[in-house]
């Protein structure tokens, strides 16, 4: 069947991958490179990148409901999702709810000006954005403050010593590890889809390969990098697999049902950046559950 999307425009083949590889390897290097300097010298100024993220991420899902005639209200819940993320790092996990209500509260008043028509509609995908993007990522400024108490702790607390900087390695090596190795795994046995109609290059060999490489990096990240049981690094390992599988098929089904094939293209060999950050989404919270009542516990 053809495809009559409007994202059915001709592309390059890169084979099974789905996407250009060498592109792919560059973007995610540079990224990766941003990510541990940030932390490695100064943790606060991850904060930013994950800001960036979180406005980045409001406009792609925005610019994705204008094709169903969804009209998102992007500068309250952009402004919103910033402010949930800097009180979610320095004042911790009840200042990031009351800062969700309220965003979620004055973008329905934002809303009203609008008039009737489309209300119901816009209001329930401005709630959803603000669940699915700024409320899951704070989870990652929770989990980067376990380092300190407080804002001067959270601040000046940095390097590979600090139990929030280890956090964030480990939840981002995981969910890699999860991508890399259903990635591999699918390129080379995939020949079972997982799920034809959602994400039909997704296979049953893939979450395999996956499910092992998660297990793996956990147990390894656990035992050498907090001395902790191996058994919270084979959980941590499977909450992983699951979490991501699941983030990467419901955005899947998200850009399918609004007609689209990729968020955007501001990441060369990957499309949007909620392309990549749907497993990301997924796993932080479960992982900052683990990591902060089995491991800083």
């Amino acid at each position: 069947m053809t495809d009559t999307s409007p994202a059915a425009a001709p592309q390059q083949d890169h084979g099974r991958a789905g996407r250009d590889l060498r592109a792919a390897i560059i973007s995610a290097l540079v990224l990766l490179g941003t990510i541990a300097t940030s932390l490695i010298f100064w943790k606060t100024a991850f904060m930013l990148i994950v800001v960036v993220a979180v406005v980045v991420a409001i406009w792609e899902l925005g610019k994705g409901f204008a094709a169903k005639g969804i009209d998102l209200p992007e500068q309250p819940v952009m402004v919103g999702g910033v402010v949930m993320v800097v009180v979610a790092y320095f004042y911790g996990a009840p200042a990031l709810v009351t800062a969700t209500a309220v965003t979620a509260l004055i973008t329905m008043l934002w809303l009203l000006h609008r008039g009737i028509d489309g209300y119901v509609q816009n209001v329930t995908a401005s709630v959803f954005t603000v669940i699915y993007v700024p409320f899951l990522g704070s989870f990652v400024a929770l989990l980067l403050a376990e380092g300190g108490t407080g804002l001067g702790a959270a601040s000046v607390a940095t390097g590979l010593d600090d139990d929030g900087v280890k956090g964030i390695i480990a939840f981002i090596m995981v969910t890699v590890a999860s991508d890399t190795g259903g990635y591999v795994a699918g390129v080379l046995f995939g020949k079972h889809p997982m799920a034809p109609v959602i994400s039909p290059k997704k296979s049953w060999e893939g979450l395999v390969g996956s499910g092992v490489a998660t297990v793996v990096a956990g147990l390894l990240l656990v035992v050498y990098l907090f001395d902790g049981d191996w058994w919270v690094g084979v959980a941590l390992g499977l909450i992983a697999v699951v979490m991501a599988t699941l983030g990467d098929l419901c955005e899947s089904v998200i850009k399918r049902d609004l007609g689209i094939k990729d968020m955007s293209r501001v990441i060369p060999g990957h499309g949007g950046l909620l392309d990549r950050l749907d497993s990301l989404l997924a796993t932080i919270a479960p992982i900052w559950l683990l990591l902060h009542y089995l491991v800083f516990a």
